[in-house]
């Protein structure tokens, strides 16, 4: 894949507002394993290869589990994940496919159920800058880095 432009470079005025953004996001009161947690599912959803490289190994260190990280695409189906991660996964899924679910009753339910309404506003924002960010890198072509250990395993 050729990567189209650097929006870094092309616009550091934007690339400065996103990061603002992202610097504001990690204050919130929504704890980082979390977070890394619904980037990744976020990510997926938008088939964004560069923030899922990127994200996977802070997830890990946020204390996301192997196990998490392996069945994340299948969440539903899988009991590895608390109540209040399903909640948040639903919510993350619901505005991220916004014209396809119009953030159903059912996630806000189990959105308002698990989280404060600070936290639900607090989570809506992390789940749209990662949105932003996978819309950056998706559109743009960015590409993750080659690892040294691809071949390993």
């Amino acid at each position: 894949m050729t990567p189209r432009l650097n929006f870094h470079t092309a616009s550091p005025e934007a690339a400065k507002a996103m990061l603002a953004l992202e610097e504001a996001s990690r204050s919130l009161s929504i704890p980082l394993a979390l977070r890394e947690l619904v980037k990744m599912r976020v990510s997926q959803i938008n088939g964004c290869a560069y923030c899922l490289d990127m994200h996977a190994p802070d997830a890990r260190k946020a204390g996301i589990t192997q196990q998490q990280l392996d069945v994340l695409a299948a969440w539903r189906e899988s009991p590895a994940f608390s109540r209040r991660e399903r909640a948040a996964l639903a919510w993350a899924e619901a505005l991220t496919r916004l014209e396809a679910t119009a953030a159903p009753e059912r996630d806000y339910a189990a959105l308002a159920a698990e989280f404060s309404e600070t936290e639900q506003a607090d989570l809506t924002l992390v789940i749209n800058v990662i949105n932003a960010w996978n819309r950056f890198a998706v559109g743009f072509r960015s590409v993750h880095p080659a690892r040294e250990d691809r071949d390993a395993a």
